[in-house]
């Protein structure tokens, strides 16, 4: 027998939103959709709301994105890793509006992890992106905590600041630039 060849590489678009996010694309075919809301009604802990736009190269808001978020509760504690409270996922997808290229979704204000400042772990994927595109959010108002951080510390000072999200009247502000100017930090994992 032979060995096996790679496959050509695809992109995920330009139907990212009818796979991974169907109710958004108007296909109703789910009880319940993922996103939205990540925490769930009875999570403990600050509720937030989180808003921002993907741009790419050009400065352009990217509209056929997809964001996965991913965290832990109030406690710290991610699901799977121990007890969390009943209804608390941790995890979600957004798109943005398709009109202004805005998304959001709500949560909790997630507890330190490990000696980790509290954060969202994100992933992008969209048309013209191979790989999906790992970063994460950190608050901006968690100075302390942020100074502390192990994975903040592996990254130049100049470069931190693209990590932080800031604080708005009811949650947090976070652009994701995808290259140029002020391009968003992302993990190769």
């Amino acid at each position: 027998m032979g060995s096996l060849k790679e496959s050509a590489s695809q992109t995920a678009g330009p139907y990212v939103h009818i796979g991974l996010a169907p109710g958004d694309a108007g296909f109703d075919i789910y009880t319940v959709e993922l996103g939205r809301d990540i925490a769930g009604p009875e999570a403990k802990g600050a509720r937030i709301a989180v808003t921002g736009v993907v741009y790419d190269a050009e400065g352009a808001p990217l509209k056929d994105v997809l964001v996965e978020i991913w965290q832990a509760n109030a406690d710290g504690i991610y699901p799977g890793a121990g007890p969390v409270e009943d209804g608390f996922v941790g995890f979600g997808r957004v798109i943005p509006d398709f009109e202004t290229g805005t998304f959001s979704f709500t949560t909790i204000k997630p507890g330190a992890v490990d000696g980790m400042a509290p954060h969202l772990n994100l992933w992008l994927v969209s048309r013209g992106i191979n790989i999906g595109l790992s970063t994460r959010m950190y608050f901006g108002d968690e100075e302390r905590a942020n100074a502390t951080d192990s994975v903040l510390g592996l990254i130049p000072a100049d470069r931190r600041a693209t990590l932080f999200a800031e604080p708005t009247d009811d949650g947090y502000r976070f652009d994701i630039r995808l290259q140029g100017d002020d391009e968003t930090v992302f993990f190769d994992i």
